[in-house]
């Protein structure tokens, strides 16, 4: 009988060991390329619910003068980002400085992000991670924002109303076929739809990312403001 328990305890302790030495493998692994610009699994495309945000700013800073995206032209859903990821977190910050980018790339990406600081910021932390230039960049941003499909219900919402997170996914599945649960997820703050975060793959398709969507929002209901001038 001590002979079989010591038995069951070294089997124990070699399947610990090797669980820990598979860990030590795959973290190896990801740190070779921890921040090699070019070196990613998938992307994420970050829609961020304009209204949104601008509520939530003012919230914050009742003062502050609105940034490009909270004034004039009204915003639905724009690109808050295009993430580059790994199966397990992601790279950022790949080149520091960041190479500059010109006015001209700025100035041809506003309509699908509405701010310059905000384009900046994107390229700082996230595009430079993707190993492309500026302009390749950008324009891959552009072919992402391209693959999804806004619900019509959602490009003009003319009244603030409150839904639940499987309804706005919903309104995505049935806007975009190929589209899955496993594909993408709803994010929010403690009130409010925040951004839908889904996930593309090198070549433009939809792929699953548990990773990301096991980080959606588990609130039951969330308020989605309306579009300013509706």
């Amino acid at each position: 009988m001590v002979l079989d328990r010591v038995t069951r305890t070294a089997q124990s302790a070699a399947i610990a060991l090797s669980f820990l030495l598979i860990l030590a493998i795959t973290a190896l692994a990801q740190d070779r390329r921890q921040g090699e610009p070019g070196k990613f699994d998938f992307y994420v495309l970050a829609l961020s619910w304009s209204p949104s945000y601008c509520e939530s700013v003012q919230e914050r800073s009742p003062g502050r003068a609105p940034d490009q995206q909270c004034g004039g032209r009204p915003f639905s859903f724009v690109v808050h980002g295009l993430w580059p990821q790994y199966e397990q977190g992601f790279p950022s910050y790949c080149q520091v400085p960041a190479p500059r980018l010109d006015r001209a790339i700025v100035a041809g990406n506003l309509d699908l992000m509405p701010s310059p600081r905000l384009i900046f910021h994107e390229w700082d932390r996230h595009g430079t991670c993707s190993g492309l230039s500026p302009h390749a960049y950008f324009e891959t941003v552009r072919k992402a924002r391209a693959v999804v499909k806004i619900p019509a219900d959602y490009l003009e919402l003319a009244k603030p109303i409150t839904v639940t997170p499987d309804e706005v996914a919903e309104a995505f599945l049935k806007a975009n076929p190929g589209l899955s649960r496993a594909h993408f997820a709803i994010a929010c703050d403690r009130k409010r739809l925040t951004e839908i975060r889904i996930c593309i793959a090198k070549d433009f398709s939809f792929r699953d990312c548990g990773e990301v969507t096991k980080r959606a929002c588990r609130i039951e209901k969330i308020a989605m403001p309306a579009v300013r001038g509706g």
